[in-house]
């Protein structure tokens, strides 16, 4: 064998590791989602026999694609394994969960993070402090355990937490600017920025209108 081949060799054996290592990553995090999943169905359940409503509307989730996790750490100019991607990538595995009210996702986010085997890794409120473009979102980097037949591995999980209202603005947004093949004029930008904040101050409205109902 001469060395052009064992060169190619040796870079398809590093591309099939780096597929295996992070097939096997994919599986801790498709876990993570299932079990935090969960944990939100339950605390949802508690929350509609103590008080006869729900607070969390539905529940989404995300895996990202190996493809997708090679790009992210290609651009971070970091090691290609599933090692480096555990530590520089928080966002492989991400549930969101869209809730009724603005109350509800602070209810929602507290009664997550008062359990004993959740870490909270960072918190970014773009609820209270909007993102430059309109968007509103608590977000929550967490760590989860899972538990494995030879040893327990804490997971990283992203979590937004985000109202109905915020929900459609945040959908609808990135239809318009990431499936777009064009640039967004500056006032168009600005036009969107005005409809986000004309249904955050619905969203307000609502909740309101519900205290109402609620102390008649």
């Amino acid at each position: 064998m001469n060395r052009e081949n064992v060169i190619k060799t040796d870079l398809s054996e590093e591309i099939f590791m780096n597929s295996v290592e992070l097939a096997e990553l994919q599986h801790l995090c498709n876990a993570a989602i299932k079990q935090l999943t969960i944990k939100f169905e339950i605390l949802n359940d508690e929350f509609r026999v103590k008080y006869e409503r729900s607070p969390i509307h539905h529940i989404e989730s995300r895996l990202k694609s190996q493809a997708s996790i090679l790009k992210k750490l290609k651009k971070k100019g970091v090691e290609l394994s599933a090692e480096s991607a555990m530590k520089n990538v928080n966002d492989i595995a991400g549930v969101r969960v869209v809730c009724c009210y603005i109350d509800d996702v602070y209810d929602v986010a507290d009664m997550l993070l008062r359990q004993s085997d959740i870490r909270l890794i960072c918190e970014q409120d773009y609820i209270k402090h909007p993102n430059y473009n309109g968007y509103r979102s608590l977000h929550l980097d967490i760590q989860i355990p899972i538990y494995l037949s030879e040893k327990t591995e804490y997971v990283n999980v992203e979590v937004q937490l985000r109202t109905v209202a915020m929900d459609f603005w945040a959908s609808l947004e990135h239809d318009l600017r990431y499936k777009s093949d064009k640039n967004i004029p500056t006032g168009l930008q600005d036009r969107m920025v005005a409809c986000a904040n004309e249904i955050a101050d619905i969203d307000k409205r609502m909740q309101e209108i519900y205290k109402s109902i609620k102390e008649i």
